[in-house]
């Protein structure tokens, strides 16, 4: 029998990362920390036999944390400190970006990371983020901070959740002490079949309720979009962003942010909660705990779960190559 490996979550959202190493059945989360409480609630309904914290990770010291879960206990630290400080669709992003990592308080909160991983030592740490977070200069930054707490080597992993069956186009950097190759699936799933066999909104399942009618002005455009056009355009740092998409059901569908919402391929409404939790993978068992907004923010801001599967797969084989 393969031994299960434990591990801690920090900065874990409502989980999709830990659902994705909970899918493989080697893996066991013993601690996750987020200062978001809905979060931190959707977390605890999930995985139950976890200890969750709802706290500012800056206010978790040595001895408070190995005091809850000892270093000898965990195998892999995994985490997703906020994007918001490096990602182009900020608008507010600084424009230097060694600010970004450390003088936005924000951005700061990836070096409470690695501190909690210099704390731990694990065997394996990965820390997922948006590619920017690897651009002029803050490669070489993070590779000297993780250094600091004694990994030599670090690895920029840029992975496409689209390769490992996730309905929607992301790719992200995951950041580790060894590198991560999970071998990529020759499928696209579509979103036609994403949101194929799921009930009328309303019916009794979790998460599934219709979110309200847009103004009827609103709607009169949303009936004359095509698949792949958008309601309306924002602006990033960088360029102008797609909001409101009519989702094309013969494709993967864009990128899902907190403030994605996307309207129904062939009915005139934006997605459910369930429908947009289905586009980032998430198994139709894992509930969400919060105002609607809030549901939608959590799935947006997650580690889509069919990557984190792939991910979490990969680790357990060298893991498991240790222990031989």
């Amino acid at each position: 029998m393969k031994p299960v490996y434990k591990y801690i979550d920090v900065f874990s959202g409502a989980g999709g990362f830990s659902l994705g190493f909970h899918l493989t059945g080697r893996f066991k989360s013993l601690l996750a920390i987020d200062n978001f409480k809905p979060a931190a609630l959707t977390y605890k309904t999930n995985f139950p036999h976890a200890l969750v914290v709802n706290e500012d990770v800056k206010e978790l010291d040595k001895e408070l944390l190995t005091g809850m879960v000892k270093p000898d206990e965990i195998d892999v630290i995994i985490g997703s400190p906020p994007c918001e400080p490096f990602t182009g669709a900020n608008p507010m992003r600084k424009k230097d970006p060694l600010d970004r990592l450390y003088s936005d308080p924000m951005g700061q909160l990836t070096l409470h990371f690695i501190r909690i991983v210099g704390y731990y030592r694990p065997k394996i740490f990965v820390m997922e983020n948006v590619p920017a977070i690897t651009e002029d200069g803050l490669r070489d930054a993070l590779s000297i901070e993780f250094k600091r707490v004694g990994y030599e080597k670090i690895y920029f992993n840029a992975l496409l959740a689209e390769d490992y069956e996730t309905p929607s186009h992301r790719k992200r950097v995951f950041i580790s002490n060894i590198p991560i190759t999970p071998r990529k699936s020759s499928r696209r799933i579509t979103v036609k079949e994403a949101l194929s066999d799921l009930p009328e909104p309303g019916e009794a399942f979790p998460n599934h309720e219709r979110p309200p009618d847009p103004p009827w002005r609103k709607l009169k455009r949303i009936h004359r979009l095509r698949w792949g056009e958008a309601l309306i355009h924002y602006h990033g740092a960088e360029k102008s962003l797609p909001n409101m998409v009519k989702l094309n059901p013969n494709t993967i569908a864009p990128t899902v942010l907190g403030s994605s919402r996307f309207i129904h391929p062939f009915e005139d409404r934006f997605l459910t909660v369930r429908e947009q939790a289905r586009l980032m993978g998430f198994t139709d068992t894992f509930v969400f705990i919060g105002g609607r907004d809030e549901q939608y923010n959590m799935v947006g801001e997650a580690v889509p779960a069919p990557l984190a599967k792939a991910i979490a797969w990969y680790l357990a084989g060298k893991l498991d190559e240790e222990v031989t």
